[in-house]
């Protein structure tokens, strides 16, 4: 039985999270743990999908072990608004959060925690119904997106306004011909609902635009990665007293996640298998023939995306999903910007007064990763230019 939309008692939830007021008592209880607890092992929380790769690859391999911290298993956790309790409340100290999520949490809710990292590039893409041809016919539809602070929503915006679309908080009552209903929904939601023509399509995280196309219930409209090129989706979000307090120990837990996505580069099928319902650690409740669509794609898969327009730029030569652990100040400046013109359902009034370039300055902390990356190689490593800066480009 499939829920649509996600229930108002769990945004509510997160939404109170997301206040002062709400994360204080976690944060009171963080502070507590962390007195009782000073040596914490790594605890990652996670949900089950491809945007955790580096932190369950890490934890499967044993790096955090071999960088000389220890390590608990991960967590599952089934909805954002979990995960971000668990994470402020200090039951779990490494997490992956929708980059977005991490803008709302530092400055809307002064949440102390800084982004490490990122966990991956790409990963997302815009999955519709069959009949769906176009961006056009989506007018007067509905569209489920993950939460309203994400990249999901960001990109989805940016593709309906470039074709004279109106994203709108969906109501009761009928869209007109030029709007497209958002709604918040859980991403294992989201296939079932296409299914059922409840929602005209979804964007989100993989493997969940994966599963529409081997179940045969929708197909890829576009990725995300195609309009705005190797951006971030979630990244690597860890507490401000483990960066301050423990800086040898969040420099291995940095060196670990990066070991996992240099490995992942080279062993993408590997990778798909060990993150399936069948793998050792049963991390996620997916298939491996949808995790390798996703991670280790049919060499034809390419040509006939291509060819359906869910890739325009194939100059570009991107993956479904890739991995690389920099965090660019020009991807967070550009976001904020980007987010004070985006629908935003719920507190945002925080994001007038956000300065770009302050945001990129006070959310990230680099010099763990910068180090990390020293160590294996630098970014061309990975297959990126060397350097930590870039030009951001967008084109839907």
């Amino acid at each position: 039985m499939c829920q649509v939309p996600m229930s108002r008692r769990e945004l509510l939830k997160l939404s109170a999270l997301f206040t002062t007021g709400g994360a204080l008592p976690l944060l009171n209880a963080l502070n507590a743990r962390a007195a009782s607890e000073p040596d914490a092992p790594v605890r990652i929380g996670y949900l089950p999908i491809t945007d955790a790769t580096p932190l369950l690859v890490a934890h499967h391999h044993g790096y955090f072990d071999q960088e000389g911290v220890k390590a608990e298993k991960p967590t599952l956790l089934r909805s954002w608004a979990q995960l971000v309790e668990a994470f402020i409340s200090g039951q779990v100290n490494v997490v992956h959060l929708l980059s977005p999520m991490t803008v709302w949490a530092r400055f809307g809710s002064q949440v102390p925690a800084k982004v490490v990292a990122w966990n991956h590039v790409g990963g997302s893409g815009l999955t519709v119904a069959p009949q769906v041809a176009t961006l056009r016919d989506l007018g007067g539809k509905t569209v489920a997106i993950p939460f309203w602070y994400s990249i999901h929503n960001v990109v989805l915006q940016t593709l309906l306004k470039k074709d004279g679309l109106v994203p709108v908080a969906k109501k009761t009552g009928t869209l007109a011909a030029n709007e497209v209903g958002l709604v918040v929904m859980a991403p294992s939601d989201m296939p079932p609902a296409l299914a059922a023509r409840q929602i005209e399509g979804y964007i989100v995280a993989e493997p969940f635009n994966a599963a529409a196309e081997t179940l045969k219930i929708g197909k890829i409209l576009r990725f995300t990665g195609d309009v705005w090129r190797n951006h971030a989706c979630c990244v690597v979000f860890m507490h401000q007293q483990d960066l301050d307090r423990r800086p040898a120990w969040s420099q291995k837990v940095v060196n670990a996640i990066v070991r996992a996505q240099r490995w992942t580069q080279d062993n993408r099928a590997e990778a798909a298998a060990l993150l399936s319902k069948d793998g050792p650690n049963r991390y996620t409740p997916h298939t491996l023939d949808a995790l390798r669509k996703v991670l280790a794609p049919d060499a034809g898969d390419h040509g006939r995306y291509l060819a359906s327009g869910a890739i325009r730029h194939a100059g570009w030569n991107d993956q479904r999903i890739d991995f690389q652990p920099y965090p660019y100040p020009s991807y967070t400046e550009e976001l904020v910007r980007r987010l004070k013109g985006t629908l935003i359902e719920g507190n945002s009034s925080f994001l007038a007064a956000l300065d770009p370039q302050r945001a990129a300055r006070e959310l990230v902390d680099d010099r763990f990763v910068r180090r990390s990356l020293a160590q294996v190689g630098g970014l061309k490593a990975f297959g990126f230019a060397d350097g930590f800066t870039r030009q951001e480009e967008i084109a839907a």
